[in-house]
């Protein structure tokens, strides 16, 4: 602060007049409401030498850590989700996944039933033969499992639609052939254990949108275009129903895990099989058109015995 004194001063005693300044207190840090440009020192105020900026660095903001921090944990928290998601799925996939474990046994018994039933017209690495057949690379055991076990491998002759027939291979032949081709070309195969699982009415909604349209609501095929046709489905087995979905014979599309769940073919297949076993009430089905009642089958096979009867009569009477 600066002390300075203005005014006049009389003196009584000379009678002389002094000029003396009155006391002005001056505070250079801005009490009097403005800050002067240069201290009467010639320093800056607050003590700051000459020459230097007021304005001293920035120091670290707290904000600025706390909306790091924030970053930071929320990255740690998105990581954490996905690597949580990606194990759920991984461990799912692989509880779902069909057992492919084959011996080598099963492989080489394979082979040697390629070798003298199959190489001629698939090739001798299942690259397939011009004219004759297709290459078996990529079809997987369940192709192999439903075409052999249902007779229509080894076919007698080439067609638009082959036929099931007695199977030349007995169950066990079937899956080692089946496991030899899925050892050299890889593809869909058959998962162990139990095919029929889950609700029943679940697998006739199933069965209604995915498959009544080629092989009707009572099982017994119909004609395709082209000559073919979707076969019925009284003589096929849980195993053969599977393979059918995975490999897809024919004109018949391939279900895979994506379009129908492991899950929700073993619901088709146990709605299928489980109607096929139980009896229809009150009559014969026909086919599961019915039931028909005894009394009505009876009726008209008595009206036409009647009617032959008098046939004959009247033809004897001439």
């Amino acid at each position: 602060m600066t002390h300075v004194h203005d005014g006049l001063d009389d003196d009584s005693s000379t009678g002389k007049g002094e000029f003396v300044q009155d006391d002005i207190d001056i505070d250079v840090d801005g009490e009097l409401g403005f800050e002067p440009a240069v201290s009467v020192t010639g320093a800056e105020p607050s003590g700051r030498p000459a020459g230097r900026s007021r304005t001293a660095p920035a120091a670290s903001k707290p904000g600025s850590r706390r909306v790091l921090r924030r970053r930071l944990g929320a990255g740690a928290v998105l990581i954490g989700a996905l690597v949580s998601m990606g194990g759920t799925y991984a461990a799912f996939a692989s509880s779902s996944a069909p057992d492919t474990s084959n011996s080598a046994g099963d492989i080489a018994a394979g082979r040697q039933l390629y070798q003298t039933s199959c190489i001629t017209c698939h090739g001798a690495n299942l690259q397939g033969v011009k004219d004759r057949a297709p290459s078996l690379l990529g079809v997987g055991g369940a192709s192999v499992y439903f075409q052999v076990s249902t007779g229509r491998m080894p076919a007698a002759g080439q067609g638009a639609d082959q036929k099931r027939k007695t199977a030349k291979f007995d169950e066990q032949q079937v899956k080692q052939l089946a496991a030899y081709i899925q050892s050299i070309g890889g593809g869909p195969q058959l998962p162990v254990g139990d095919l029929r699982a889950g609700d029943i009415a679940k697998g006739g909604d199933l069965f209604r949108l995915n498959c009544a349209s080629c092989h009707g609501t009572t099982f017994q095929g119909a004609p395709l275009s082209a000559g073919k046709v979707a076969p019925g489905l009284n003589r096929a087995t849980d195993e053969q129903f599977y393979a059918a979905m995975l490999s897809g014979p024919e004109s018949m599309p391939i279900f895979s895990d994506h379009q129908l769940t492991p899950l929700q073919k073993r619901e088709i297949i146990n709605y299928v099989q489980t109607l096929k076993a139980s009896k229809d009430p009150g009559g014969n089905g026909i086919d599961r058109i019915g039931p028909v009642s005894e009394a009505l089958v009876f009726f008209i096979a008595g009206v036409g015995a009647v009617m032959a009867a008098i046939l004959w009569i009247g033809a004897k009477a001439e």
